[in-house]
């Protein structure tokens, strides 16, 4: 007997269809299936309790329905609570519920490692393994509603794809989660409540104004001249920061959409004065509704460290008396692991 090898969920409805009628099964068996996999998120073919044990039968036969596992889970002092997920073929990914009074929000991956060798994150140091699929990402933002449900009573209000990888060098399968988590006939989120957060691709940027998407962007700064971006992010020589503006700009002018800086304060590195100015310099050129000042998470890879509070609580005075919008952004989960790919990274097992 052929092993089944198709993922049932990379099927469109038309294609579920079609396949019902090579069956002989009435049509409306192909909305049922559709329903099961999208709207109540069904883990296996047995959960689809109206097909008979027949068709589930059939259904195993013909197709696979590989689903995220929670493989470990932390809960943190202020109620973070970080999910280590394993994949259908063993790789190790996370997520993270962050509660804010009424706000609870996913942060989900995009990918398993990551090529971009950021120096800060604890996923830098890890090598690309492969892209999620868009049915692995949307379950990861299923089982952390699960979690959001069980631990407070209450759904999750926003998304952020600010976990491990790069979400827009797995564009097309971002946008197909995306897609799926806000439509009716799956989690029915609101876009507008979706952060994209990217170290800063210029060109997929501008196609993101082309596909004239939904979603709110993030661009992670960090640094805000191109010497010191090059030092920790080596993307930035490929994409420097002049080409960021110019695709932000872009990506506004298509969509309108909310963009936000975000920039993590390193000791004697990135928090004088100096590169406050630097900051302010470029939150001037683009329509930034905010900057997230962000406090750094320490590692073991890496020797960064954060600043001293009167460090901070200067950078944050100077940018308030230049009228940037900026928010202070204090790290959560610090008595777990908390930093992005930390807890993945754990066992040393991607």
């Amino acid at each position: 007997m052929k092993t089944a090898t198709k993922n049932i969920r990379h099927l469109t409805l038309e294609e579920l269809n079609g396949y019902f009628e090579t069956l002989g099964e009435k049509k409306f068996r192909a909305k049922q299936v559709y329903e099961w996999l999208w709207l109540k998120q069904a883990q296996s073919f047995d959960a689809m309790t109206n097909l008979s044990k027949d068709l589930r039968a059939k259904l195993a036969d013909n197709f696979t329905l590989p689903a995220l596992t929670v493989d470990a889970t932390q809960y943190s002092a202020d109620g973070t609570v970080k999910s280590r997920f394993r994949t259908h073929d063993g790789h190790l990914v996370e997520g993270v519920l962050i509660p804010a009074e009424e706000r609870k929000t996913a942060c989900v991956s995009s990918q398993i490692g990551c090529s971009l060798s950021c120096k800060f994150c604890a996923t830098g140091y890890m090598a690309r393994k492969r892209n999620l699929d868009y049915d692995e990402i949307f379950d990861q933002v299923v089982l952390i509603n699960q979690q959001s449900e069980r631990v407070y009573q209450k759904k999750l209000t926003n998304i952020v794809f600010m976990g491990m990888g790069e979400p827009l060098l797995n564009y097309r399968n971002v946008l197909k989660s995306i897609e799926r988590i806000t439509s009716p006939d799956g989690l029915g989120m609101s876009p507008r409540r979706i952060t994209v957060s990217t170290a800063g691709v210029a060109k997929q940027i501008k196609q993101l104004g082309d596909d004239d998407v939904r979603f709110k962007l993030a661009l992670s700064l960090h640094a805000a001249n191109d010497i010191k971006r090059n030092e920790i992010m080596p993307i930035n020589e490929s994409n420097n920061l002049q080409a960021l503006i110019e695709s932000l700009n872009y990506f506004y002018k298509k969509t309108g959409n909310e963009i936000t800086f975000e920039y993590i304060l390193f000791n004697n590195f990135n928090d004088s004065l100096k590169d406050a100015d630097e900051l302010i310099r470029i939150y001037r050129q683009v329509p930034a509704d905010l900057v997230n000042i962000i406090e750094y998470n320490p590692i073991d890879m890496a020797t960064f460290r954060k600043p001293e509070e009167n460090v901070v609580n200067n950078f944050m005075a100077y940018l308030e008396k230049n009228r940037v919008n900026a928010r202070l952004r204090r790290s959560r989960g610090k008595d777990i692991d908390a930093a992005c790919g930390q807890l993945a990274n754990k066992e040393g097992i991607l």
